[in-house]
């Protein structure tokens, strides 16, 4: 039986609202509702966390900050975890994903990136004194976060060193602080992920615990952005730019990784400029 054609475009016009509500031009939703909706982590210290005051703290909520700020918009934070972030991008709940997230060739036929915003690298965290190099974690448990590229990594590296079970010796959680309470109990040899976020967790038990050996990744962080909105990815970046310029970006910077801080990691890379 044929559909009227009345119902045929209704149809029709129902399928293009709902294409456009999620993959509208994201810097004119923005600007229309002076609103920008930030994916967030909560237990990546110090990147984004939870203080003992119960506030929601870190490099990556300050830099959210300030983009809405320049932007002139509220940011509306979205917890987000390793495994959701990407898909709140891509399902319109989320505008931006700043979330200590790599930029990889993988992810990018998912969602795009903003120009890289923070340097880090991979590196293993294990209780003071128990090693000394990479080789002598060969046969050792390792933590690591589920879905993530640490996950990946820390699996290929003990493969190149020679272990037979490196699959069955990384153990993955869900969250980083899950990660860090197997480490403190003795479940695992050692945690992996980027250096920065290791940093953060050994600051809460000055002494116990310290990084082997060198980096064995390279981890540029970028910003979580919907697929093919140039516009928005324009403004995003720009921002970025523009803080780096004026010195707010190293502020930021120096209040989360500076010298004084217990997360102390120098900045040795710039942000990309355009002229």
């Amino acid at each position: 039986m044929r559909k009227p054609k009345y119902l045929i475009a209704a149809l029709v016009l129902v399928l293009a609202w709902a294409q456009a509500a999620v993959a509208g031009p994201t810097y004119d939703q923005v600007m229309k509702d002076k609103v920008v909706r930030a994916g967030i982590m909560t237990d990546s210290i110090p990147g984004a966390f939870y203080n003992d005051k119960k506030e929601w703290v870190g490099f990556d909520v300050d830099i959210a900050e300030e983009i809405a700020k320049r932007l002139g918009v509220k940011l509306e934070r979205v917890p987000v975890t390793n495994k959701t972030r990407i898909a709140f991008v891509q399902q319109g709940r989320i505008d931006m994903s700043v979330a200590n997230m790599t930029h990889k060739r993988e992810r990018d036929k998912s969602i795009d990136f903003s120009i890289t915003y923070f340097f880090d690298g991979q590196k293993i965290l294990s209780k003071k004194g128990q090693f000394k190099d990479h080789k002598d974690f060969v046969g050792k448990k390792i933590a690591t976060m589920q879905g993530t590229t640490s996950e990946l990594n820390v699996k290929n590296l003990l493969k190149e060193l020679g272990d037979p079970d490196f699959e069955k010796n990384v153990i993955s959680f869900q969250k980083e602080s899950e990660c860090f309470q197997a480490l403190r109990m003795g479940r695992v040899a050692g945690w992996s992920t980027d250096s920065t976020i290791l940093l953060g967790y050994a600051a809460q038990a000055p002494g116990e615990f310290e990084l082997v050996g060198d980096f064995f990744s390279d981890e540029p962080y970028g910003i979580g952005l919907p697929e093919n909105d140039s516009a928005w990815r324009d403004a995003v970046n720009f921002t970025l730019q523009d803080m780096w310029n004026d010195g707010t970006y190293k502020q930021i910077y120096d209040k989360w990784y500076g010298p004084e801080t217990p997360y102390s990691f120098p900045l040795t890379r710039k942000v990309e400029m355009w002229p």
